[in-house]
């Protein structure tokens, strides 16, 4: 692979840029348009992304835990998100987080989540959520990195190696999304089934 970045291919995502903070003030200027329905529809944008890396894959696995503190944790088991060296020598993760998704994001009519409303991609849920961590596993290494409103506050961290590839996406949705009133957990996994190749498992540890 050529390393010079301006030599990558743009598919889902615009790999010169690293941060689009217009686009992420747009997302939080409109909560109730970017995530109808609450923290569920920012779940769904998480489960499209493991679904579609299933669906390329053949199958895959994912699990969504809700935790006690209002946090959403998704861990699929896929390749991971791509990360590339650059011609400095430096590991480029795609922009996923803060920068839009140029299948969806000013295409409405593109796709639609199982709830019925548009998908948008992975930058409304950072946009939408008080902190983010994204940890990626792929073969060549594993690294986590933390956004807040959309916008990294860390670098790529090196993280432990297990053997595994995947995702982690660790998010707690930020006050101004709409009330998660809607869908039990059970539900999640039902409008889960819309991806008949990706396996999603709930794991629901709030109590009460």
């Amino acid at each position: 692979m050529d390393v010079t970045r301006a030599s990558w291919v743009n598919t889902t995502h615009d790999w010169s840029g690293v941060v689009d903070a217009e686009h992420l003030a747009g997302i939080r200027r409109s909560p109730a348009e970017f995530s109808p329905g609450g923290a569920w529809h920012l779940v769904l944008e998480v489960l499209a992304y493991a679904a579609d890396e299933a669906s390329g894959q053949g199958g895959g696995n994912c699990l969504v835990v809700l935790h006690p503190d209002g946090s959403v944790s998704v861990r699929d088991d896929g390749r991971g998100t791509d990360t590339r060296v650059d011609e400095h020598g430096r590991n480029v993760k795609k922009p996923v987080m803060a920068t839009k998704d140029l299948r969806f994001f000013d295409f409405p009519e593109a796709e639609a989540l199982p709830d019925g409303h548009p998908r948008r991609g992975m930058s409304v849920v950072a946009a939408l959520s008080e902190w983010l961590v994204h940890t990626n596993r792929r073969l060549n290494g594993a690294w986590t990195q933390r956004y807040e409103h959309g916008v990294p506050v860390t670098g790529l961290e090196p993280a432990e190696t297990d053997g595994t590839t995947g995702t982690l996406v660790h998010f707690r949705p930020d006050a101004s999304v709409p009330s998660t009133a809607g869908p039990a957990a059970a539900d999640l996994a039902a409008l889960a089934g819309a991806w008949p190749q990706l396996a999603v498992r709930v794991d629901d540890r709030r109590g009460g």
